[in-house]
């Protein structure tokens, strides 16, 4: 208990949480703080090529791990399974049809990126050690989740609706969930850092580190902003059982991850970023797919619940639960 109070007193007092609060208590109050769209845009691509570079750069000084490789199987699998337990869930807890219930669980069997890189910022202020490979895990739990998604969605089409123009949402959004930026640019950046190194790293230094934490906590500003002006809005819609779901989802996916983490040995570090991934709700990839593939499901319940509850969840609670059930393993 006193490892989770310190660590959750850590997390709390940390300047990226700290930004969050403000852009989400401050809009939720009637505030007017989120930045153009551009703007975000530009420093959710800064955060995650940053990232990636830095991934890449560690994997070509160090290689490839074992554990990254274990990390990789355990991730692929759950992103792919999560929405199929996510939508069970909603079925029994909400009275949302079945085009929306796979809409929302998808969100919940893929990643969100900010989660992971403010995960990875609590362990180096905390001193706690982790592959940079992890950013390959990262990337490759986007999808999974998706295509499952869209084998739900298909399931259940909507009606009325023409089977071929059905169809043709179905292709394009199986492309664009292979060629979604936080793909790209994740798995872009951290093949440059491979090939480039050391020696990349050290000429970008001034760029992918020294500015890292500063764009993080205008990017938290910003997303606290967005989350709290979702929830002002669209309260009314989430009931008690979107509610619990939104709460409970988080817990389940960490533990899923964390017992097969701690039966392959994992660092503490790469198992409390593979719990936080597990964790951790889309909110940038998965919303994109979802408007093509069920235009028809609600993106202010979806994202009200992956931004607005889980995403603030995750920062300001999750975060220490996840490093305390990591070190479980040390």
């Amino acid at each position: 208990m006193d490892l989770y109070l310190d660590l959750a007193a850590q997390n709390l007092l940390s300047a990226p949480v700290l930004f969050f609060a403000l852009g989400f208590f401050a809009t939720l109050a009637g505030g007017h703080l989120a930045l153009p769209g551009g703007v975000g845009k530009m420093m959710a691509l800064y955060l995650m090529l940053a990232i990636g570079f830095k991934g890449g750069a560690s994997v070509s000084a160090h290689g490839l791990s074992p554990q990254i490789l274990t990390a990789l199987g355990i991730g692929i699998l759950l992103s792919a399974s999560m929405p199929l337990l996510g939508h069970i869930m909603l079925g029994a807890m909400t009275r949302l049809g079945p085009r929306d219930r796979a809409a929302i669980a998808a969100h919940y069997g893929s990643i969100s990126i900010v989660t992971f890189v403010a995960g990875s910022d609590a362990l180096t202020r905390l001193g706690i050690g982790f592959d940079g490979g992890m950013v390959a895990v990262a990337a490759a739990m986007e999808a999974p989740a998706i295509l499952t998604a869209l084998w739900l969605i298909l399931r259940h089409p909507m009606p009325g609706a023409d089977p071929e123009m059905a169809q043709s949402r179905q292709k394009a959004a199986l492309r664009d969930v292979m060629l979604n930026v936080t793909i790209v640019i994740l798995i872009g950046a951290f093949a440059i850092g491979a090939v480039t190194g050391e020696k990349g790293l050290g000429e970008l230094s001034g760029f992918v580190i020294d500015p890292f934490r500063g764009v993080l906590c205008l990017f938290l500003l910003d997303l606290g902003a967005v989350a709290g002006s979702g929830i002002r809005k669209e309260w009314r819609l989430l009931s008690p059982g979107l509610l619990g779901f939104a709460l409970a989802m988080p817990l389940i996916g960490a533990s899923l991850a964390l017992v097969p983490a701690l039966a392959a040995g994992l660092s503490v570090g790469n198992t409390a970023l593979l719990v936080t991934l597990a964790a951790s709700a889309s909110y940038i990839a998965v919303p994109a797919a979802m408007r093509i593939a069920a235009p028809d499901a609600r993106p202010e319940i979806y994202l009200s619940l992956s931004l607005g509850l889980t995403f603030p969840f995750n920062l300001v609670a999750g975060l220490p639960i996840y490093v305390q059930l990591a070190s479980l393993g040390a």
